[in-house]
């Protein structure tokens, strides 16, 4: 019996190696996922596009094949509802505050500064969401209307973004790897976004290349409140 078991042992050994080895030589297909899945927590922040624009340098991943209709989008829509209070600093959660400004309803603003959107809603109220801004350098401020609305949109980096990291992949398919997220609203002719994440708990911070980011429950919140036409005041 113990003669069996020594060469067990060793096969064991050998495919548990095989395992830990297999992430360095995986396929095209499986690359994007791996690349595009949650960074650990840090100075970063922003994940793999923000990752990317810092310096990192690309990690390697080829082109996912289009995925227009994302499947799973229902399902995931509810799971990132039922999440929605994790990984996020409870002051940025989002909740109803009184209003006094005086923007009508119905307009969204976003407080650059302070990192807050409001859906302003009648009666001197107003929905808050806690939102992720741009880096030093691509903050910006203006009024845009939301020119088109997608849910689970693919992502295809502008040429100046190209220019300035030509590592990064020219088109990603709509899905929770997608670091548009869940929904993206997009402003008037600008290359600017309100759009989701998957990576929550980067709300709160100066993370972005200019798109305000919100968690995905919050985005699919906001989608479904708002039209195309809003008006869109960013101070």
């Amino acid at each position: 019996m113990q003669r069996s078991l020594f060469p067990a042992i060793i096969i064991a050994a050998s495919v548990s190696g095989a395992a830990w080895a297999g992430p360095l030589a995986l396929s095209p297909d499986e690359r994007p996922i791996l690349a595009a899945a949650p960074q650990p927590r840090g100075a970063m922040g922003g994940g793999l596009i923000e990752f990317l624009f810092s310096g990192g340098g690309s990690p390697g991943y080829a082109e996912p094949r289009p995925n227009r209709a994302y499947a799973n989008a229902p399902a995931a829509d509810q799971l990132y509802e039922q999440q929605a209070n994790r990984d996020i600093d409870p002051r940025y959660e989002r909740q109803e505050v009184a209003y006094n400004g005086k923007e009508a309803p119905g307009t969204i603003v976003i407080d650059t500064p302070n990192k807050f959107l409001f859906l302003i809603e009648p009666g001197g109220k107003a929905m808050r969401y806690g939102v992720g801004v741009g880096r030093p350098g691509f903050t910006w401020a203006g009024v845009h209307t939301i020119s088109a609305k997608k849910e689970w949109p693919d992502w295809v980096p502008p040429d100046e973004m190209l220019q300035r990291q030509p590592g990064l992949p020219h088109f990603m398919a709509g899905g929770p790897n997608n670091p548009l997220g869940a929904r993206a609203m997009y402003l008037g002719s600008t290359l600017y976004r309100i759009h989701g994440s998957n990576e929550p708990w980067t709300i709160g911070h100066n993370v972005s290349s200019g798109c305000i980011r919100l968690r995905n429950a919050d985005v699919i919140d906001l989608y479904s409140r708002v039209k195309v036409g809003t008006k869109v005041v960013v101070l």
